[in-house]
């Protein structure tokens, strides 16, 4: 039970100081991020070690060579920070960069903003920082890509690492950022990754499977939107992913849009099915009205941590 208690804390503290403060810049450019630590390890071991045969197992090797250099430092400075005063305090700062709730309400506020007053140039440049597809030169492919963006993100860059942290505390975010971290750079189905990265892909699969519907199940609550549950349970198993479509479908059906369908890259037409078929296309006001239901489903997230602890200190009293 003080385990739990420890990790909640954990969760908790990481949470808050990312909603108040994020990753400031100033400390960005004076030492990085621990996610920019992990992808340089990433891009070194891809380097050395996918090419000629064997590549499926060097994937492997690489993928557990990385986890093992975020988890395993955490876990001594776990064994010694817990005992102290506040040591569950302590690991909560320490977990603090690996949480992204701030920078992602940032990021797609900054495509919500230019595209609200209809400045499609600067909406479009800001959404290219956070989706990699053709956007065009109107506003509801840019505001789909980014609604999109934004309830994929809320599970894998938010409510997955505060899971895994509420659940192991410093070493579960940790190993959990690595994971995420293999896949965004070497988990796609190229020439060059399809083996290699193969292992880390399915990794990522499971370990996002809970947070994804979890963080579906949040936005339906925030939003207070039945509808929501209703596209979510009928269309999630659509998406490509095993774990986007849940949190995309929710916000789907809490706007009342479509999302998903067909995209291009490249000028090359994907073809995908829609969440929420048959509803409208979305606009600059359902991309705020997104935000805020993210914004909410994050506080959420907290009041759950919040409310376990509570039960926590009722049992042990």
């Amino acid at each position: 039970m003080e385990f739990l208690q420890n990790t909640l804390i954990t969760a908790l503290v990481a949470l808050i100081l990312d909603m108040a403060i994020g990753w400031p810049d100033a400390l960005y450019r004076r030492i990085g991020h621990p996610v920019t630590w992990l992808g340089r390890l990433v891009s070194a071991l891809d380097r050395r070690l996918n090419q000629g045969g064997g590549r499926l197992a060097k994937g492997v090797i690489a993928s557990l060579v990385t986890i093992a250099a975020a988890t395993l430092p955490v876990v001594a400075l776990t064994v010694l920070i817990s005992p102290l005063p506040y040591g569950a305090v302590i690991l909560g700062v320490l977990a603090w960069p690996l949480v992204a709730s701030r920078s992602l309400y940032d990021h797609v506020d900054a495509v919500a903003r230019p595209l609200s007053v209809g400045n499609i140039a600067d909406a479009r440049q800001a959404a290219a920082m956070i989706v990699g597809r053709d956007l065009g030169n109107e506003p509801p492919p840019i505001a789909r890509a980014a609604l999109e963006s934004l309830a994929e993100n809320a599970s894998d860059g938010v409510i997955a690492p505060l899971f895994w942290a509420a659940l192991l505390g410093l070493p579960g975010i940790a190993a959990y950022k690595a994971i995420n971290t293999l896949d965004s750079m070497i988990g796609h189905l190229t020439e060059r990754h399809s083996l290699f990265g193969r292992f880390a892909a399915r990794l990522d699969d499971l370990v996002n499977l809970p947070a994804s519907r979890l963080t579906g199940l949040l936005i339906a609550l925030s939003a207070g939107s039945t509808a929501a549950l209703g596209v979510m349970r009928r269309d999630a198993g659509k998406h490509r992913s095993p774990n986007a479509g849940w949190p995309e479908a929710a916000m789907a059906g809490a706007l009342h849009v479509r999302l998903s369908g067909p995209r291009s890259y490249g000028g090359q037409v994907t073809q995908e099915p829609w969440l929420n078929e048959g509803a409208r296309d979305p606009v600059a006001a359902d991309l705020r009205r997104g935000l805020e239901h993210y914004r909410h489903a994050v506080i959420l997230m907290g009041s759950v941590i919040t409310s376990a602890l509570i039960v926590i200190a009722l049992i042990r009293m």
